[in-house]
């Protein structure tokens, strides 16, 4: 791809060392009468926590309850991420990206027993997901509960749970901050280049380690698989805090589903103008458009009459600049949509109503 990372991929599992310090620190109040700061008068109570407090940190130990037991821990050589136990079966979802190029894995579950190997069913890269099967099912696997994320709202409370960094079992809290996000993944580092449409965005801690593995509402449903999170050029492309992405349960339960039933996936969703592309660059060496390399001859461009060396500049009402511009756009739409696309060829500008095929 030409263009530069929009996001940060998942890394590699790093070395972690944790080392525990607790110090003791005695606080010693005045010799006087004056009570020491933040004492609690002889004969006093503190004042109990409000209601809605207490019933919040239930509903989280509800959740985490429910929960927690369906997500993994996938190892493969010096790769870690998450997954989900998706139904009695033994098969897991994860990201296509946590299984990189292997084939069998090793798998930690919440029964706490030792590691049980599992197989590659299938990966669909352009989703970034991906099946695996257990050898064995074991006593007491969970599914989780996919919920509808069609009905997730901004502003929703919501908690990650993974394996981030190596430390299993882990859950950090946030918000859905928002919804329907098209994010590009990077192509280097593990990543599959992918560009996902209509993701959640969340404030909960996405790290190394998290990807794979569940964003869950209050209701105990998984809404999305953690995927990525945001990097700040600024910030020489380190995660940028409380910007994290969740691939939503809908296109999880549609892409595993064809894969258990048929061992890929046969029906994407995803939206196409059958051509292959590159940026082109303007005269101030800035990306200007992508040209049309190839067409698939009787797909959705050449039956609107797009041709080798048109640069494509608009698709309704999306800017093209870019191969990601372009992947981007495509992905906010769906197969037979009609759509107006905006070209230049040899210098004239010209327009093609393409009724968009699939991937």
């Amino acid at each position: 791809m030409d263009d530069a990372p929009r996001t940060r991929p998942p890394v590699r599992r790093p070395l972690l060392a944790l080392t525990a310090a607790i110090s003791l620190i005695a606080l010693v109040a005045g010799c006087g009468d004056e009570p020491a700061p933040g004492a609690v008068p002889a004969g006093s109570t503190r004042a109990a926590a409000p209601k809605a407090v207490n019933d919040l940190q239930t509903d989280y130990e509800t959740v985490i309850r429910n929960v927690l037991p369906s997500v993994v821990q996938i190892e493969t050589g010096d790769s870690l991420g998450s997954g989900v136990v998706y139904d009695n079966q033994g098969h897991l979802i994860t990201n296509a990206h946590v299984i990189d190029s292997g084939q069998t894995f090793q798998v930690t579950i919440a029964t706490g027993e030792e590691p049980i190997p599992a197989k590659l069913v299938s990966a669909y890269p352009e989703q970034d997901l991906a099946v695996l099967r257990l050898d064995r099912v074991p006593t007491g696997l969970k599914p989780a509960t996919l919920g509808d994320s069609s009905k997730v709202e901004v502003g929703q409370i919501v908690l990650a749970m993974g394996s981030p960094l190596g430390l299993y079992g882990s859950v950090t809290q946030g918000i859905v901050s928002a919804v329907g996000r098209t994010v590009t993944e990077s192509s280097s580092g593990g990543g599959t280049g992918a560009t996902i449409g209509n993701m959640v965005q969340t404030s909960a801690a996405i790290n190394p380690g998290n990807s794979g593995g569940a964003l869950v509402n209050l209701d105990s449903e998984v809404i999305g698989i953690p995927t990525l999170a945001a990097t700040d050029p600024d910030l020489g492309n380190s995660a940028a805090p409380g910007i994290g992405f969740a691939i939503p349960s809908s296109m999880v339960r549609t892409v595993a589903d064809q894969i258990i039933k048929d061992g890929r996936v046969t029906d994407s969703g995803r939206a196409a103008l059958g051509i292959t592309a590159r940026t082109v660059l303007d005269d101030n060496y800035q990306p200007a458009g992508t040209a049309i390399v190839e067409v698939e001859k009787g797909g959705p461009a050449d039956q609107a009459g797009l041709r080798p060396n048109d640069i494509i500049t608009k698709i309704g009402p999306a800017q093209i600049t870019t191969i990601t511009s372009l992947a981007e756009a495509l992905a906010s739409e769906s197969p037979g949509d009609k759509v107006t696309v905006v070209y230049t060829r040899a210098g004239e500008r010209g327009t093609a109503q393409v009724t968009l095929g699939e991937v």
